[in-house]
């Protein structure tokens, strides 16, 4: 066996996205057009998932005033369609931080990206037809982030939303199942570091995969299946 290791240096970089999917969030603006904005600050507990936003984005303030969203997960053959969305904002005018950065009002989104809306079936904004998984969310609870810095409070939000519906691509779906995807067949987009990357194959048996999905099955299931 061997012991002997790499060792740890200690570093300062500006950001730590390790690794985590592409989200394209879709919200309702005030005129009932549709924005649609990536990120990837985003995961999830059950049928609950955390969103990390600016709090004053486009996105956040939709979500803040309508309390209903679309978390699109886009595959990573999508990449370029994700790509036409960086550095664009609903916002108009562009605020001043995202200004700085080369960010730039679009008004169209979906046209910008060259994605198909369709509509949704418990919540005002639409489905990206594009993405392999749709999920249909509510917003449930706002949890503001450093509030204890006074330089950065204020700036940052965790929307926590509760999903109504998800949808998937049946090419996604496990053979034979009708409520389990194919961790095979399913190949996210990734964010890390800024960049954007495809989901390799398995590399090791799961001890935890033994356990039964519908293990986990959350209270929250059952809720939807009375949205109408």
């Amino acid at each position: 066996m061997n012991t002997t290791f790499p060792a740890h240096t200690a570093i300062e970089p500006g950001i730590l996205y390790f690794g985590t999917p592409v989200v394209l969030v879709s919200t309702s603006n005030e005129d009932g057009s549709a924005n649609l904005a990536p990120m990837s600050s985003a995961f999830w507990l059950g049928w609950r998932a955390m969103l990390g936003l600016g709090a004053r984005s486009k996105t956040t303030l939709n979500l803040l005033r309508t309390r209903e969203c679309v978390l699109n997960l886009p595959s990573s053959a999508m990449a370029a369609a994700v790509d036409r969305l960086a550095l664009t904002t609903g916002s108009d005018p562009v605020p001043p931080r995202k200004e700085e950065r080369g960010y730039f009002h679009v008004a169209d989104k979906f046209g910008r990206a060259g994605l198909t809306p369709v509509p949704s079936e418990t919540v005002a904004p639409p489905r990206v037809a594009e993405c392999p998984v749709a999920m249909e969310a509510v917003l449930e609870s706002v949890h503001p982030f450093a509030e204890d810095d006074e330089a950065q409070r204020g700036g940052i939000v965790g929307l926590e939303v509760r999903v109504q519906r998800v949808f998937v691509h049946d090419d996604i779906r496990l053979p034979g199942s009708d409520d389990h995807v194919d961790p095979d067949a399913w190949r996210p987009l990734i964010m890390s570091f800024q960049k954007l990357y495809g989901l390799g194959p398995q590399v090791h048996e799961s001890t935890l995969a033994r356990i039964p999905e519908r293990m986990y099955r959350s209270p929250d299931i059952e809720r939807a299946r009375g949205v109408r």
